[in-house]
């Protein structure tokens, strides 16, 4: 998605603020992106990790 939008690494980057060589390593499959605080919010607050994460307006999980 990165590529066909025309976007570097560098933005993608410093719109998740953080450094380029973090994003590298997560899009080269070096790192894994660490998803265990959205599923622990999610679990804490009995709500979906797709309303934590904003990709649904359905509060509560299925």
């Amino acid at each position: 998605m990165r590529i066909n939008a025309g976007l570097g690494q560098t933005k993608i980057a410093e719109i998740l603020g953080i450094q380029q060589t973090v994003y590298s390593r997560y899009e080269r499959g070096f790192q894994t992106i660490l998803l265990h605080f959205p599923v622990k919010l999610a679990d804490f607050y009995n709500k979906s990790t797709d309303y934590i994460l904003s990709l649904t307006n359905e509060i509560n999980p299925h």
